[in-house]
């Protein structure tokens, strides 16, 4: 299986199985000298990991992170950072059921039909667990960012059809929030819809939103490596995404040239745009202005409901999914999402000109 590793400059491959003994990944690229410790690393993976928020799986895992290499005495060397998490309370036995079926809404049959062979147990590569390794080389990328003053902050904008009041963002409120909501109002609606989703057995979808603070303009290609191409293929490459949009996104074809265009001005520190209808991307390269687009979260597809679908035989049959599963997957992709924008912000500017970045090969 390829397509394990991505970036060009900061690279990272990811490792692991949901139910193997352990995930993680391999950091390349990554510039000697940056302070780099598991402690630095644990607050972006207890948002991630299960158990921690309400409506997500009773799978219990602490998710401590291993540095194997690439660090001596608290610094980075350089050298590939290879990083590791265990595996601790997989319950295989709950998966028993799906050796010979393909579940709806998952990846089984489009495994099966490209290898014969699958790992049916929680999924395997196309777990959510995989994500492990994304977020702590996203870690690694916003550790980084914040030596240059660059901020990625994510959160839920919406569950359902229920969305934020954005008068009301409060990004310090939505890191304790059990849903990653930056409004108490909005989770508290969007809470009580998903008490009523689980108890009929079922799941929702969201939509995480995405700002990232303090990149200067010109970052990106103005063809194939466009910022907003890169950071699609990224957030799109998560597997509960289903879609992203920068800026006005769609919304951008119900307007008019002079409504959706964002006119300059010049103001302290430089040029500046009265509006930011383009998500701060112009012609695939950033122009200053915050980066904020959203990506939209499918419903979780392990449901407790019996559901149609056929066995590796060709049989008719209907399955009900037993084990741990989110009732909601959008709040632990928060971090994710998040992740691979850092790691493509990293990427972009270790290719980037001296011009754009002075001296970013090195902290």
């Amino acid at each position: 299986m390829s397509g394990s590793v991505f970036g060009k400059n900061f690279t990272v491959m990811t490792f692991g199985e949901s139910h193997g003994p352990a995930v993680g990944c391999v950091v390349d690229g990554c510039p000697a000298g940056l302070a780099l410790t598991p402690e630095l690393i644990r607050p972006m993976m207890e948002r991630r990991a299960p158990g921690k928020r309400a409506f997500s799986t009773a799978r219990n895992e602490a998710d401590e992170i291993k540095i194997l290499s690439g660090v001596f005495e608290g610094k980075t060397l350089g050298t590939p950072i290879a990083m590791l998490v265990e595996n601790t309370d997989q319950r295989s036995k709950d998966y028993g059921n799906l050796a010979e079926c393909f579940r709806p809404g998952h990846a089984d049959y489009g495994y099966e039909m490209k290898y014969g062979f699958r790992d049916y147990r929680g999924g395997g590569r196309s777990s959510g667990r995989e994500t492990i390794g994304r977020v702590a080389a996203g870690a690694v990328a916003k550790l980084i960012l914040a030596e240059r003053g660059i901020s990625v902050d994510a959160y839920t904008c919406a569950v359902g059809d229920i969305e934020i009041d954005r008068d009301r963002i409060d990004l310090g409120y939505g890191l304790k929030d059990p849903l990653s909501m930056p409004d108490p109002e909005a989770s508290q609606r969007a809470q009580k819809y998903l008490e009523e989703v689980a108890a009929e057995g079922d799941s929702a979808g969201g939509v995480v939103e995405c700002i990232i603070r303090g990149l200067p303009a010109g970052v990106g290609e103005p063809v194939f490596d466009k910022l907003d191409a890169c950071l699609s293929r990224a957030v799109m490459s998560i597997g509960a995404v289903k879609g992203i949009e920068f800026g006005e996104g769609f919304n951008a074809a119900c307007l008019r040239g002079s409504e959706n265009n964002d006119e300059f001005y010049a103001g302290d520190g430089g040029i500046k745009k009265h509006t930011n209808h383009s998500g701060g991307v112009l012609g695939g390269l950033s122009d200053g202005a915050d980066v904020v687009f959203r990506a939209v979260v499918k419903p979780t597809p392990s449901i407790s409901k019996v559901q149609r679908t056929v066995d590796k035989y060709g049989n008719n049959i209907e399955l009900e999914i037993k084990g741990r599963h989110d009732t909601l997957i959008a709040p632990r992709a928060v971090v994710v999402v998040e992740s691979m924008a850092a790691i493509t912000i990293v990427d972009l500017m270790l290719g980037s000109t001296d011009r754009i970045l002075p001296g970013i090969r090195s902290l």
